[in-house]
């Protein structure tokens, strides 16, 4: 009897490290006190620990009538509770769940509102110093829809690819040799897939410029043999944390680096308040795609090239608890005296070489205005606050969407712009298919005033003009330069459908934009012809707004 209850045990604790093990390779918990699904692996160890020693334990009695097979003897059941096994597991499940829960509160904004609003500090800016007019080329017109949609199909027409392999979803918004892109990885189309190409990799990826719409299939030297579509060791999440099993991991990000070289930004979390409160970054890992070697940043060292450390909706959520939390929880869920909170959307904005979140701010009240609204640098978590009160994003989506109503767009969530020293909201609308057909500009603070056009200078064109005839402005150029000059170059050229001359001067090196669908009379000049533009100046070249005659 000893021997068959000794065996009995060491059964069951192979049987549990065998559950435990399987367990742990499909989930992959941190081994972090901090992380919840290491309380909650702890939980199904117990669990799985109390059912297979309660089921070993009936193994030592006869619990069926007569000997009979398929008749069970419900009184012998109770022998089930009577193994110390099974009440050491039991407890001990009871225990941890009763701790977990405790954490859990003690971590909770009901009794650290304070520590909560302090998770980030919030600088007043001014609107006009922080965001300067930038050029076209680095306006992105296209939303994650739309670069998803122009992304499948370019691997449609990759004949070499397009059997094995398909386009990720992941679509990161990055700046990338100051322009904005997104960029996605290829991944394998199925298991088998994997199978048959994991010996080379995962042969390029998809950059997506966000302006000119233009897309690339970025081939490879040696393929990524790294991703999230890889299996067993390989598979990214696997890899990192067998490599850093401590480490609780954020929203992992796929970027690439100044010469192209495709890596995967792992965030690492930390939290300040109890054991799951107040979760912020303190580290970083890059892993190279391709080679798998890894480097770990602390957050001040994080090389300026990354751009998405801190996630979008970690640095909303940083925002809503400052908002909210102003005068305490309690006042939070009754009264709300003072209370803001981020509109429902964001979107992104490049600024010095970095890319910050950018969301309206509201009141918790069902209001359709924005009383400012906050950037968030997604590097740095530096978070800056500007005081303009106007239309709340969807009603300004509303306000372009009613101004071309017979065509059925639908708007995109709006992009911040300073037009002409005025905080303006860049909106692209899309066709039923999801194709970006018009452009549209409202003014934040008289949403009434909207522009629309087939394409961007055409619309800013037509924006300025409402401006000027409002008493907004004084003038339609918004403070654009001007130029005398002699020709020495035109090159003609198609973007998005429209006819461009791109112009330069005789002793200048700057490149000048002229769109033919606003200044026809462009093709009256030849080489060596002089003349007179209004202009506004970019990174890459200057868009031309009016040729005096």
């Amino acid at each position: 009897m000893k021997n068959k209850k000794v065996t009995s045990i060491v059964s069951g604790l192979i049987l549990l490290l065998v559950v435990l093990g399987v367990y742990y390779y499909v989930t992959l918990p941190a081994i972090n006190i901090h992380c919840k699904g290491f309380w909650t692996s702890i939980i199904f160890l117990l669990v799985a620990a109390t059912i297979i020693f309660g089921f070993l334990r009936l193994r030592t009695v006869n619990i069926f009538k007569g000997h009979k097979r398929d008749q069970i003897d419900p009184s012998q059941l109770k022998h089930a509770f009577d193994s110390k096994a099974f009440k050491l597991f039991f407890t001990l499940t009871i225990l941890v769940i009763l701790i977990y829960g405790v954490g859990y509160l003690l971590s909770s904004p009901i009794i650290n509102a304070k520590k909560y609003r302090e998770l980030i500090t919030i600088q007043n800016s001014s609107f006009t110093d922080d965001i300067k007019q930038i050029s076209y080329n680095e306006i992105p017109s296209l939303d994650k829809e739309s670069a998803q949609l122009l992304g499948t199909r370019k691997m449609g027409n990759m004949v070499e690819y397009v059997s094995q392999f398909e386009v990720s979803d992941d679509y990161t918004q990055i700046n990338y040799k100051d322009s904005p892109v997104r960029v996605s990885p290829l991944e394998y189309g199925n298991v088998f897939k994997w199978f048959s190409n994991a010996s080379s990799g995962i042969p390029a990826y998809i950059r997506i410029d966000m302006a000119t719409q233009n897309v690339e299939c970025v081939k490879l030297e040696q393929g990524m043999k790294y991703t999230k579509s890889d299996h067993f060791g390989r598979n990214i999440y696997r890899y990192i944390r067998f490599k850093f099993p401590t480490y609780i991991f954020d929203e992992l990000s796929f970027e690439i680096d100044d010469n192209g070289t495709p890596y995967w930004i792992c965030p690492v979390k930390d939290y300040t308040i109890g054991l799951f409160g107040g979760e912020t970054i303190r580290n970083a890992v890059l892993v190279n795609a391709v080679t798998g070697e890894t480097t770990d940043y602390p957050i001040d060292q994080v090389p300026s090239w990354v751009d998405h450390v801190f996630s979008a909706d970690l640095l909303i959520s940083y925002y809503n608890y400052n908002g909210t939390l102003i005068n305490g929880y309690i006042n939070s869920l009754f009264s709300q005296k003072g209370c803001l909170k981020t509109t429902d959307g964001y979107n992104y904005i490049a600024l010095n070489d970095d890319v910050w979140v950018y969301t309206g701010v509201t009141s918790v009240g069902q209001d359709a205005s924005n009383v400012g609204f906050v950037l968030m640098n997604q590097r740095t978590a530096e978070t800056k606050y500007y005081s303009i009160a106007g239309a709340e994003e969807h009603s300004a989506m509303e306000s372009a969407e009613g101004k071309v109503q017979q065509m059925q767009y639908k708007a995109t969530f709006p992009l911040l712009l300073n037009i002409a020293g005025e905080p303006t909201y860049f909106i692209a609308l899309k066709d039923g298919a999801g194709l970006v057909k018009q452009y549209a500009m409202v003014n934040i603070s008289k949403y009434t005033i909207v522009s629309i056009g087939d394409s961007i200078t055409e619309c800013e064109k037509s924006y300025r003009n409402l401006l000027k005839s409002n008493n907004i402005t004084n003038d339609s150029s918004g403070g654009d330069k001007e130029k005398t000059g002699i020709i020495s170059k035109m090159v003609n050229t198609v973007i998005e459908g429209n006819s461009h001359y791109y112009v330069m001067f005789e002793g200048d090196e700057a490149i000048y934009d002229f769109n033919l669908n606003d200044m026809i009379t462009i093709i009256k000049y030849n080489v060596g012809d002089s003349i007179k533009i209004s202009y506004t100046e970019g990174t890459t070249y200057n868009v031309v707004h009016s040729i005096s005659e």
